[in-house]
């Protein structure tokens, strides 16, 4: 039988609401076998997290608990350099059946910046691609990335074929909750309460994470 996984990367400092209500709308539009998390280690693109390696993946095995399909992926933490998306693909590809489908989720914003990724024009050699947009998105993507859509997307997302390829559109709107809201938030010593699950915030608040000493 032909497996569907979805895999979503992200530093998830901390991981929250947003990340997990919007990866549990997905799972089950796509009737997904299983969404993995994938935290990032040194990610090429963004500023280094605040918390450590082990401080965010627990944070996410919390997250998750109990709530399959979503899963969580550690391999790359494991790695000791930055986290590529062709690399973690290419590991991922090689675990399954040629014919399972290998879903990279991503938003709008990180679609756009794909033509600076780390090999970028590789990916849909392994996986299709699923874009989740949101009703207010108004930038364009650049040329580059106009002329992979106009040749490998899809009008119906649930239309994806074969196990990798093809580029998909989800219109979602996401809660409005950001990491980096709730790393502020904590740092004045407000309640982030409902915006990350109990059992984050139980670990956050144990481990003294996030404070304004930090």
């Amino acid at each position: 039988m032909v497996r569907r996984i979805g895999i979503l990367g992200g530093t998830f400092d901390p991981v929250h609401i947003g990340h997990l209500r919007g990866a549990l709308e997905v799972a089950e539009m796509f009737d997904l076998d299983e969404l993995r998390l994938i935290p990032n280690a040194r990610p090429p693109h963004r500023e280094t997290p605040s918390c450590s390696a082990e401080d965010r993946l627990a944070m996410v095995r919390l997250a998750v608990a109990d709530l399959p399909p979503l899963a969580v992926d550690a391999r790359e933490l494991e790695r000791d350099r930055p986290s590529y998306t062709l690399d973690t693909l290419i590991s991922l590809r090689a675990e399954l059946a040629a014919e399972d489908q290998l879903l990279l989720i991503v938003g709008w914003d990180a679609f756009c910046g794909l033509p600076t990724w780390h090999r970028w024009e590789e990916l849909l050699d392994y996986c299709h691609i699923l874009v989740l947009q949101r009703p207010d998105a108004g930038s364009e993507a650049p040329q580059a990335l106009q002329d992979v859509v106009a040749a490998r997307s899809v009008p119906d997302p649930q239309a994806l074929a074969g196990a990798a390829g093809q580029i998909a559109f989800v219109w979602q709107t996401p809660l409005e909750v950001s990491a980096t809201q709730i790393r502020q938030l904590l740092a004045s010593g407000k309640s982030v309460r409902f915006l990350v699950p109990d059992a984050v915030l139980a670990y956050i608040n144990a481990h003294g994470l996030y404070r304004a000493s930090n």
